[in-house]
């Protein structure tokens, strides 16, 4: 029988991409019923996914080889564009719909080009379903097309179009330009980070080499020209004089390692590096080891960042740790009495990046924050456990600092658990007895205890006195505690102060930490307002960080806001947390000029100073002013009133938006690397707040 004849239209390359290459299953409406389910939340992270799901539609052309050039730019009123140049999503008529492509595409969920055909070899998202998805969580949406020599557009509203697909000219261009505004209904905070966009868009741009990625921030652009965006394929052919950032890396992961390790001492000269396909998974990791005890282990799914791990890192890691017990049996570099690395022994110290792409992909959540194919775990444990075996037999200088690394945290793995039993052993031989210097609550809900982490024996003196006792408890600090940045958990619990924050909360540490046994569900911590009390927060912040992310996470920890003045017209008392409020309370009718000064203590040693005191006379009033230098200067009336009194104190909830930025700072500020810590000081002196 003759075969029929292919009548379909090709890309530069050879490949076709039509309207059959879109399959369809079902329709939008769920999407605004339940958004949570399609992006994951309607907060600030759901919002800045929308721009993932338009962005990774381009990276997938790139990825599929089709596309060499992404602009994201971040326009007035709430406004994304994405513009590819890309093959560009077909127009013509869908034989199922009945319509054309692009807007089942863009009106369709599930309608994509990974779904049937031959549109992607390899994909993170599923083209049609992020396109759609934004679609019907924004007020405003548009598609223009670039292709076979047309110039296409197509708007919508909540996933409705407002019209069919339009031809408005002819164009030499190929590619696809999205523009969304999210919908106030879905999204109550739309407010686009800078910061954010750049770092997400940083790392993709790692993962695929050869492509140029450009950032435009044009919220603040007047457009006093009237220009309009069909006017013009990419946003910076206009010109303008806006903040923009881009980025294009031949290295690929290599690259990326160096970025994640620019702060650190590399322990191994030669970057670790694999690319290899095998049972239709491609495998890319590379690796290097720092002098440090933290590891970083960055996956990716089809480019898709799998925050939550999953089966790829389930096969890396086994397949390290084998490797190197294997290498270092062989090579006879452990005693028989050490046993064997376990997993965190041989990740002490590495940075890895491991980017698996598959066929067919599958994802643990809609969010796609874990990888769920199997097939990655085999193909990532033979394809790596075979190249870094390779690695370290032609690189011995190389094999011998990282077994050595492995063997040093092996030996402070057992020493910090016998100091660890050693500490929780003493506490269950005392009946788990509670530092003698906690003020506990009297409640056993953890719901609704609070620990206060108090600077000083003097301020915890004034909050013993002045609290709840059946809610409030009271820890104070005597000086700065251990930075613990790179501190392991035996040197750790030797710090007094710190064992005793250990037993306070009741969680345990390191294997046996379980957040289930939080005695407080808020940690509060209230320091100085000078140097020294910032010092002891951020080293208080370390030690959370580093050893109770857990906590940080679920939301617990928080950072008084002391008053910096007290304010006293005639017999009305007021407090004032900033100079601002200082200003707006005492009012304009101040004769500034009659402010008389009473001198600073002159004191020595560790001892408080004492605050400034100010009279300030006005028209009417006589205006007296305290400022607080240190907790210790309030008596506990004042100190429950302003500080510590649900009803009026200002608290400050820590949160961890962005974990790669808070471990990359904690490395810079907390770590031992001088130079660095230098430059990020010289660069963000200005914004310092310094009380001299």
């Amino acid at each position: 029988m003759a075969k029929e004849k292919d009548t379909k239209k090709t890309s530069g390359n050879g490949h076709h991409y039509d309207a059959s290459d879109i399959s369809v299953l079902e329709g939008l409406e769920p999407v605004r019923r339940r958004p949570g389910m399609y992006i994951g939340t309607t907060g600030i992270d759901g919002l800045h996914h929308l721009i993932w799901e338009i962005f990774d539609n381009s990276r997938d052309e790139a990825m599929g080889g089709f596309c060499t050039d992404i602009e994201v730019v971040l326009l007035p009123n709430n406004r994304i564009r994405v513009a590819d140049n890309g093959r560009g999503i077909p127009v013509d008529i869908h034989k199922k719909t009945k319509v054309s492509a692009l807007e089942t595409v863009m009106t369709t969920l599930h309608a994509g080009g990974k779904f049937g055909g031959e549109g992607y070899k390899v994909s993170g998202g599923l083209h049609g379903v992020g396109a759609s998805v934004v679609n019907a969580l924004s007020i405003y949406c548009k598609a223009e097309v670039h292709k076979d020599g047309g110039k296409y557009i197509q708007e919508y509203s909540q996933g409705k179009k407002k019209s069919a697909v339009k031809k408005i000219g002819s164009s030499k261009l190929n590619g696809t330009i999205i523009t969304f505004e999210p919908d106030q209904e879905i999204f109550k905070d739309i407010k686009f980070d800078w910061n954010t966009v750049v770092s997400h868009i940083r790392q993709q741009a790692y993962l695929v080499k050869k492509l140029k990625v450009s950032i435009i921030d044009a919220r603040e652009w007047n457009n006093k020209k009237g220009l309009d965006d069909n006017d013009v394929f990419y946003f910076k052919d206009l010109n303008l004089e806006l903040p923009s950032t881009s980025f294009y890396f031949e290295g690929g992961l290599i690259s990326l390692i160096k970025y994640y390790n620019k702060f650190q001492k590399s322990i191994q000269d030669n970057i670790f590096y694999v690319e290899k396909e095998l049972d239709g998974v491609v495998v890319e990791i590379a690796l290097q080891y720092v002098d440090d005890i933290v590891d970083k282990i960055i996956p990716f799914a089809n480019n898709i960042y799998t925050g939550e791990g999953g089966t790829h890192v389930t096969g890396f890691k086994t397949a390290l740790t084998r490797t190197l017990n294997t290498y270092c049996k062989k090579n006879e570099m452990m005693k028989d009495s050490e046993g064997g690395f376990t997993g965190d022994d041989v990740l002490e110290g590495l940075t890895a990046v491991i980017s698996v792409k598959l066929r067919e992909i599958q994802f643990e959540g809609q969010t796609k924050a874990k990888l769920g194919s199997m097939e990655a775990q085999g193909a990532v444990g033979t394809v790596f456990g075979e190249a870094f075996t390779s690695f370290l037999e032609e690189n011995p200088d190389n094999a011998k600092a990282i077994i050595n690394k492995s063997i040093l945290a092996l030996k402070a793995r057992k020493a910090a658990k016998a100091a660890k039993d050693s500490v929780l052993r003493k506490g269950a031989l005392e009946g788990m007895t509670l530092p003698g210097k906690l003020a506990d609550c009297q409640s056993k809900s953890a719901e609704e205890s609070e620990l206060f982490l108090v600077e000083g024996d003097s301020a915890g003196g004034s909050a013993k006195q002045g609290r709840d006792r059946r809610t409030q408890a009271i820890l104070p600090l005597k000086g700065k505690i251990l930075n613990v940045e790179r501190a392991r958990i035996d040197k750790m619990l030797a710090s007094k102060e710190i064992r005793s924050l250990v037993i306070a909360l009741g969680t345990s540490i390191g294997d046996t930490f379980d957040l289930e046994k939080m005695r407080y569900h808020k940690i509060i911590i209230a320091t100085d307002a000078d140097v020294d009390g910032a010092h002891i927060r951020t080293l208080l912040l370390t030690l959370f960080y580093r050893y109770f992310r857990q906590v940080v996470d679920a939301g617990y920890i928080y950072i008084a806001q002391p008053p910096l003045y007290k304010i006293k017209k005639g017999k009305e008392i007021s407090y004032a947390y900033s100079d601002e409020e200082k200003t707006k309370l005492i009012g304009k009718e101040t004769d500034v000029s009659e402010i008389q000064t009473v001198e600073e203590t002159d004191v020595e040693g560790p001892e408080l100073v004492e605050g400034l005191e100010e009279e300030v006379k006005t028209k009417s009033n006589k205006i007296h002013i305290q400022r607080y230098k240190g907790l210790g200067e309030m008596n506990p009336e004042e100190l429950w009133e302003t500080t510590m009194d649900p009803a009026h104190r200002i608290l400050k909830k820590v949160n961890i938006e962005d974990a790669e930025e808070a471990d990359k700072i904690f490395e810079i500020l907390m770590g031992s690397e001088v130079p660095p810590r230098k430059s990020f000081i010289q660069s963000n002196a200005k914004l310092a707040e310094i009380d001299i």
